[in-house]
């Protein structure tokens, strides 16, 4: 079991995931969308050799693809948990993991009004790079190169957010009790009861693929 993890690139900070984990969940299963849904271009999401590839449709269009699992109606909502994908980008992409978020919007590129966002971007158009928690942690440089697989892993416990891009930990942040916040940020919050995972589809020269999504609850 450590062997295949190890393939799969999941080693974060020291630590190798092994068989004495448990609790993980894949978010995606390799073949189709099953457990995942769209707020806006649909056609953004696609599955491509076993992998979920984000690519906009629409140059102005921010698609989002959101987590449902087997519900109906509603999103899954997640309030402290690790979550560890494997992706990769073409040459100068832009995409994101959004999570204590909804399908709020807030202008009529539809970007998401509310919940944070682990960037993933190799763009020269966007200063803000891969392993920042977008416009509250943000950095000008990446760790990675992004035309290769590499791992990010997610953790929120409490009102911390720790991120790791490979092995090397980019983010570690603690909500303050008032966080200050642009007016276009107003939204960036850590919700009480948790949020959903979105991937993002940023526009129609960016191409993200997700090989492996996994998540486990936190207590």
């Amino acid at each position: 079991m450590k062997i295949r993890w190890f393939v799969l690139g999941l080693i974060w900070s020291g630590a190798v995931s092994g068989a004495a984990e448990t609790g993980w969940q894949e978010l995606f299963n390799g073949r189709d969308l099953t457990g995942w849904s769209a707020n806006a271009d649909p056609g953004a999401f696609t599955v491509v050799d076993g992998t979920l590839r984000a690519h906009a449709t629409h140059p102005k269009n921010r698609g989002h693809l959101f987590y449902v699992g087997d519900r109906t109606e509603g999103d899954v909502a997640f309030r402290n948990f690790e979550l560890v994908a494997v992706v990769r980008g073409e040459p100068d992409s832009n995409s994101g993991i959004f999570f204590h978020t909804d399908r709020a919007t807030r202008d009529g590129v539809l970007h998401l009004r509310n919940g944070y966002e682990v960037q993933l971007n190799s763009s020269k158009r966007e200063k803000r790079k891969t392993g920042s928690l977008y416009d509250v942690v943000d950095f000008e440089t990446s760790t990675v190169d992004e035309t290769q697989w590499f791992t990010v892993r997610l953790r929120v416990e409490g009102k911390r957010i720790q991120i790791w891009i490979n092995d090397t930990r980019t983010v570690d942040y603690t909500e303050p009790e008032n966080p200050v916040r642009t007016p276009a940020r107003a939204g960036r919050l850590l919700r009480p009861n948790g949020g959903a995972i979105a991937l993002q589809a940023h526009d129609d020269k960016s191409t993200f693929y997700f090989r492996s999504l996994r998540i486990r609850p936190l207590p």
